[in-house]
């Protein structure tokens, strides 16, 4: 059988789209499993406040900006990271965004989905992973959406660059077999999130009217940040030896009453 060193003890980790929702609650999570943590977003007076919330919890955080549609500031995020908290041991590529985007929907806005929710999570795998490679050891974890694999209108641009995102992290996984880095997937169902909030009032009740007519609202039932930052924890702590390919994360339904039957 082959023979798997363990994980440090002190694992750095980079959360990306770290200013809020699941991003946040992983990097809470991470730092307070004992990892120092790397939060990346734009809006950095948010992230300010997490790292405080983070040290005043007794852990490590260091804030650093990005926006995954400029190369630039992928490079210098890369470059940052390891040098603020040494040999990257964890990337958490969360960063998102959804837009009512169809898709017959202008392709500048199209594009933008693309570069944020593909293009981005690319750049920042060509600034971090050569170096995990290079040491034989790492984790790097997409957090996906189950629309890869259940589309649903009027979010064609999400739709699509999520299911890329599954097909270019099944390919690394392939790519970094062998290599001591594991590569996986969470994929959340319906969650409760800061997505969509800024949605207009017109594209709000278009996109649910339709989903609910493709039966896509099943049920009230949505996730919560904290529940999908413990998958993300536990897909990177799972000990050497195993790799967790694919945790998809669904809500469970409200019992049901026994007057609703």
């Amino acid at each position: 059988m082959p023979r798997f060193e363990p994980h440090p003890e002190r694992r750095p980790a980079v959360v990306t789209g770290a200013s809020s929702g699941i991003g946040a609650a992983t990097a809470v999570a991470l730092a307070a499993a004992g990892h120092p943590v790397v939060l990346g977003a734009r809006r950095v007076e948010r992230l300010d406040e997490l790292a405080g919330v983070i040290r005043d919890g007794g852990g490590e955080a260091v804030v650093l900006p990005l926006d995954l549609t400029d190369a630039g500031s992928v490079a210098a995020f890369g470059a940052a990271a390891e040098g603020a908290v040494g040999a990257v041991e964890v990337l958490v590529s969360n960063a998102g965004d959804v837009q009512p985007v169809d898709t017959w929907s202008d392709p500048a806005e199209f594009a933008r989905q693309m570069q944020v929710n593909l293009l981005g999570a690319q750049a920042l795998v060509h600034a971090l992973v050569p170096q995990m490679v290079a040491r034989c050891r790492g984790d790097v974890v997409f957090v996906t959406s189950e629309v890869a694999v259940r589309p649903r209108p009027h979010v064609a641009g999400y739709a699509a660059s999520k299911a890329g995102l599954e097909g270019f992290a099944a390919a690394m996984a392939m790519e970094c077999e062998g290599t001591g880095v594991r590569v996986g997937m969470v994929r959340p169902g319906p969650s409760t999130t800061e997505q969509g909030t800024t949605w207009s009032e017109g594209s709000v009740n278009k996109v649910v009217s339709s989903w609910s007519g493709w039966g896509f609202l099943r049920h009230s039932g949505g996730l919560r940040p904290a529940e999908l930052a413990d998958a993300v924890v536990a897909m990177v702590s799972v000990p050497r030896g195993t790799r967790w390919a694919l945790l998809e994360v669904q809500p469970e339904a409200p019992v049901r009453t026994e007057e609703q039957g």
